[in-house]
């Protein structure tokens, strides 16, 4: 579970401790070293909070933008474990440093592209969708070779509208793509590779920035959509899609932490 010391990233650990998997809970922010932002959550506590849920979590610090740290961390998963039922990266660095109005070079969101230095453009697609590549690089031997296995990127569905930033637009849809893309190569070997998109997720950066009540749902909503593709065994139908936790509720039958079932969440009034 790569990008997963909090967050959405958490959310889908924890789905899947609930359904008594083992998770290898893996980002930067570790109780043994740096901290993103200096934030207090870390892998220790997800991992912790999947032993809480019925899973059994272990913690392993990896950079996900190195290629060679990626390696080593799949190879060291294979070796411990023996295989790689699901690999999914909610690695997303794209928001250090917003405050929930203007990241952190002082542009506020939303600002039309010509107005902004493209400079920053970098760091999204950096720490979005080039770690969802690299996790799928790393994994795909080894899901090849046992003719199964599930690739999830946490992103956001691009398709029905404009998501409202040029960055964040751009680095969700190529997150997407990439998904699609991946599922084309991986079809033959029965490899699935699809993308989830949650709603307005109430993550810790969410509460901290004030934005707590815009919240349609909890990080587990996601976390549980996971663990019901991860246990159907026609999955691989819906390769190379984006799919809706929303959407995956009324399906499976699965409730948010509250017992809600939010719908699909829309952009836009």
């Amino acid at each position: 579970m790569a990008g997963a010391s909090r967050g959405v990233g958490r959310g889908l650990a924890r789905g899947l401790g609930e359904a008594g998997a083992t998770v290898i809970v893996t980002a930067r922010s570790s109780e043994t070293g740096p901290r993103t932002e200096g934030r207090p959550e870390t892998i220790e506590d997800t991992a912790r909070a999947v032993d809480a849920a019925g899973g059994h979590g272990h913690h392993y610090i990896c950079d996900h933008t190195s290629e060679r740290e990626v390696d080593r961390l799949v190879q060291w998963a294979l070796r411990r474990f023996g295989r790689i039922d699901v690999a999914v990266s909610s690695v997303w660095g794209g928001n250090e440093g917003f405050d929930g109005e203007r990241y952190a070079d002082g542009v506020e969101w939303g600002t039309p592209f010509w107005r902004r230095s493209v400079e920053p453009l970098s760091s999204f697609f950096e720490t979005g969708p080039l770690p969802a590549l690299l996790l799928a690089r790393a994994v795909a031997p080894a899901m090849v070779s046992a003719k199964r296995g599930l690739i999830a990127f946490a992103s956001f569905d691009t398709q029905p509208d404009y998501l409202g930033d040029v960055f964040y637009d751009l680095a969700k849809a190529t997150t997407n793509r990439l998904a699609y893309a991946c599922a084309q190569d991986l079809a033959p070997h029965r490899v699935t590779v699809l993308g989830l998109s949650p709603g307005f997720v109430g993550t810790e950066r969410a509460r901290d920035n004030g934005h707590a009540d815009r919240a349609t749902e909890s990080p587990l909503y996601a976390g549980r959509a996971l663990a019901a593709l991860a246990a159907d065994p026609v999955v691989h139908a819906r390769s190379g899609h984006i799919l809706h936790a929303g959407d995956l509720a009324a399906e499976y039958g699965f409730t948010d932490l509250d017992g809600t079932q939010p719908p699909r969440f829309q952009i836009g009034p």
